[in-house]
């Protein structure tokens, strides 16, 4: 849960678990129009999983931990097992009859669906873009002459002609400020080990050297080019021999490469003084003239900032504008020669500072922007105008200011939508993509001089129609009074008798904001009557500071019982009962899932959890990048931290003769954020420990990671095996009658 970027991408997608990642669709196929009630299978018995009791002793508390041998990934009898998991999952899910008509659907739905695209970005003249294309496996990366003229396209680079397995990935790209060259980090099988290539992009040849060790699954990774395109900055992690083996994955650093020179013989450029868990992203002014250098320190949310003025005379020379104590959330170059700068400093939900790029000091930095009723997202600097993103409790907004501060009104965004990927791509324009629970994702320009917003040519369509479907915005009392916002999706005129499947998701952490996200998948589970409800729990970013620090580190309980409020609003208000109420979430929301079904059992009929972290008292010690989330969740070395996550850890709260709900673990073998054995060590627990006669299912993919980069044919065969295993569940039927 490293990379800004990649966090960001992870929680805009946990609305979509059940889904390919091509956010289109399809009508839904005949198969689909002829299948069967789905009949509940009776699983079996899991396999024998032996106790193996190590105790460890926390601040004078005694723990047991009776699976800790599943941690060992290298350990033959580990591997048996998680095949062994795997066999006896595979026995459940493929004796489903209703998964081969599901499977199929999501195979149509993502063959049929429109492209799209993302991460857009302008450099001389041309736009440079990631595009999706099914049934290619992964994005590739393109150039366009015009955001209106899609057969302008000239494909760079495509990661499905270099393997044809689709496990080769692109991490990130960045292109040089004349659009001749651009570097893109590529990776394999999920594991997000990126190595910087440089092509041409006339003709897609390698123009470079190839550099390894830039991007990892812990720190990400960053390219900045400088302006005449001789060369860049690019992150880098510590070569064989510069540290200890035990330090691979840490100590990023800052190196320049220039064209046609041996790596080794890069330059250092900064770093030596940054924490162990730096996360370093960087950018280059439109100008060629700034460097601006972001360190995270790990994931609580603390930034320093640094630039570099390229055309001092002192191109080494590096200037600290931030310190991690300044509460700078964001930063970003200006073409008026300025920096501004995104403060929570006694402003928890953002204001904006302007500071001039030649004297770079927040002693000199003026308020532009003072704090609003919403928390900043993102700011883009245009011409003479300041965009600002907002997001109002998890939908957004986008205010307009001049440089002075001066407000000059809003640009109209759909209903309850999300806003993406926002740039001024010249003048005082601004382009963004902006899309909804009912409205798929669409490429829009603002046009200054004239007032209007017009759709560009790279839009989505879906042959699904949501006409029918309402998002209702709705709120839920937590435990210590606070309200928590959800967006309810359902059928119009659906009525309130609690008879209709819910399904529930959040994230709640690293300042993150769970926005609205164009699904049509959701119509399978619309036309069974369901509802679909997201939680816009504490700890992520919904509204600013406060919010994220209200649930996190020793707060942390605060954002499960978040989401118990919100369950009980979905039952109070007569949405449903607990016997047709399923949960879902990933990662930080996997989490989330784990804690749920210990601490509520009752409440909930079936649980899928995607990645999480289950043993809170042991991912600093068996995962590598656990160290950038003590910021956030705290570490067992402090008594107090250790008290917090020793309350709330899912593992440690599997009590012995519990009816636990019906759960299927799904992870990645390759996962470089969260280790996989989280979900080995709790599916054990929980398949000892359950009374209920529910299934307690592990589903281990060998050639993904945590997700990010997974294969569209392994996207289309998970979500077959979880809509299967929810449908069977909760006893859902697919028949024409309800099939739109």
């Amino acid at each position: 849960m490293r990379n800004a970027i990649a966090k960001a991408l992870l929680a805009c997608e946990a609305s979509k678990l059940l889904m390919p990642r091509i956010c289109g669709c399809t009508l839904l196929c005949s198969v689909l129009l002829m299948a069967a009630q789905v009949r509940a299978q009776t699983p079996g018995t899991p396999p024998a999983t032996p106790k193996k009791p190590v105790i460890d002793e926390y601040h004078g508390v005694k723990v047991t931990d009776d699976y800790r041998w599943l941690e060992n990934w290298d350990d033959p009898a580990v591997r048996a097992w998680s095949d062994a998991q795997n066999q006896y999952t595979r026995a459940y899910l493929d004796g489903l009859a209703i998964r081969e008509p599901i499977r199929e659907w999501l195979r149509e739905t993502a063959n049929a669906t429109s492209v799209s695209y993302f991460s857009i970005r302008s450099s001389g003249d041309s736009f440079f873009a990631m595009k999706t294309q099914p049934p290619k496996n992964q994005p590739f990366l393109i150039s366009l002459k015009s955001l209106d003229n899609p057969a302008s396209e000239h494909v760079i680079l495509d990661p499905n002609q270099l393997n044809a397995k689709g496990t080769t990935a692109i991490d990130f790209y960045a292109p040089s400020l004349d659009g001749r060259y651009v570097a893109v980090s590529l990776s394999e099988g999920g594991s997000e080990e990126g190595t910087v290539h440089v092509y041409d992009v006339a003709n897609g040849k390698e123009a470079g050297n190839i550099i390894p060790r830039v991007n990892k699954g812990t720190g990400g990774g960053s390219v900045a080019w400088i302006g005449d395109g001789t060369g860049f900055f690019y992150t880098r992690y510590p070569a064989d021999g510069e540290r200890p083996k035990g330090d691979a994955d840490y100590y990023q650093q800052i190196y320049f490469h220039k064209l046609g020179t041996p790596v080794s013989s890069d330059s250092y450029s900064a770093g030596k003084d940054f924490p162990r868990i730096a996360e370093i992203f960087m950018r280059t002014s439109e100008d060629g003239h700034y460097v601006l250098a972001q360190v995270a320190n790990g994931d609580g949310g603390e930034f320093a900032y640094y630039v570099m003025d390229l055309k001092s005379g002192k191109p080494g020379a590096w200037s600290q504008v931030a310190q991690f104590s300044d509460r700078i959330k964001q930063g970003a170059l200006g073409k008026d020669q300025a920096l501004y700068l995104v403060s929570t400093k006694n402003s928890p939900r953002g204001k904006i500072l302007r500071l001039p790029l030649a004297k770079p000091s927040l002693e000199s930095a003026e308020t532009v922007v003072p704090q609003s009723d919403a928390a900043i997202s993102a700011i883009v600097p245009s011409a003479t105008l300041l965009y600002v993103i907002d997001s109002v409790g998890g939908p957004s907004r986008i205010r307009i200011f001049d440089q002075k501060g001066h407000a000059n009104g809003e640009i109209p965004t759909l209903p309850t939508s999300a806003v993406y990927g926002p740039s001024s791509p010249g003048g005082d324009d601004l382009l963004y993509n902006n899309e909804s629970y009912l409205t798929p994702g669409a490429w829009y320009r603002y046009d200054r001089a004239t007032g209007k917003t017009s759709r560009t040519a790279l839009f989505q369509t879906s042959p699904v129609d949501f006409s029918d479907v309402e998002v209702v915005r709705e709120w839920a009392v937590s435990k210590d009074g606070t309200k928590i916002p959800m967006s309810v999706m359902r059928r119009k005129g659906a009525k309130l008798d609690a008879t209709a499947p819910a399904l529930l998701t959040g994230y709640g952490g690293y300042n993150i904001s769970l926005a609205p996200a164009f699904d049509p998948g959701l119509r399978i589970w619309l036309d069974r009557g369901g509802v679909w409800a997201v939680a816009n729990l504490r700890g992520g970013g919904e509204y600013g500071e406060e919010w994220h620090h209200a649930g996190n580190l020793t707060k942390k309980q605060n954002v499960f019982d978040d989401f118990a409020a919100c369950t009980k609003h979905l039952i109070d208000a007569g949405y449903t009962k607990p016997g047709n109420l399923a949960i879902i979430g990933g990662s930080n929301g996997g989490l989330l899932m784990g804690a749920s079904l210990v601490q509520h059992p009752e409440m909930y009929r079936a649980v899928v959890s995607f990645v999480g972290i289950y043993d809170m008292l042991r991912i600093e010690a068996i995962t590598a990048n656990a160290v950038f989330n003590i910021p956030e969740f705290g570490t067992v070395k402090d008594p107090e931290e250790f008290k917090a996550l020793y309350a709330y850890s899912p593992y440690q709260h599997v009590a012995d003769g519990t009816a636990y709900p019906a759960v299927l673990f799904l992870t990645g073998a390759n996962d470089p954020r969260v280790n996989p054995a989280n979900s080995r060590k709790m599916t054990a627990r929980l398949q000892a420990g359950t009374n209920s006669k529910k299934p307690v299912f592990l589903r281990t993919s060998y050639t993904t990671g945590h997700g990010i980069d997974s294969s569209l044919d392994e996207q289309v065969e998970e979500g077959a095996d979880v809509w299967a295993f929810l449908f069977d569940q909760l006893g859902l039927r697919m028949d024409a009658a309800k099939t739109k």
